[in-house]
């Protein structure tokens, strides 16, 4: 079971990876990908109506991120400082830059790693 620190460190960590995924989203052109963020859940519409969310999970400890047909549950790595999912071994970020980029139809750059400030 998680403790009440493990679970604050889990907030916090999520949270930063929520804001900073917004803040890598809010230069896209809002016709192309729009999003919210509310209650720890993070929704990407597209131009085309397509949706994608990424979410905490706190139970589980994990980022839960849906796109498509296709969803991965990723694990806080404090070893690397990222998200990872470990079944396929994908990082976060550059999943999220494959998935918005294949839904656009070209190349984007992944969101900058986050975290807390002493990289962990």
């Amino acid at each position: 079971m998680t403790s009440p620190t493990d679970s604050a460190d889990f907030l916090l960590r999520a949270d930063a990876c929520l804001e900073g995924v917004a803040a890598w989203l809010e230069p896209f052109d809002p016709d192309q990908v729009d999003f919210s963020l509310a209650d720890g859940v993070l929704t990407l519409e597209f131009g085309d109506g397509a949706r994608f969310v990424l979410n905490r999970q706190t139970a589980a400890g994990q980022m839960w991120l849906a796109a498509g047909a296709r969803a991965w549950h990723f694990d806080w790595d404090p070893s690397e400082g990222v998200w990872r999912e470990p079944r396929e071994d994908r990082e976060l970020a550059a999943t999220l830059a494959e998935v918005v980029g294949a839904r656009l139809g070209r190349s984007v750059d992944p969101p900058r790693p986050w975290g807390l400030a002493d990289g962990g």
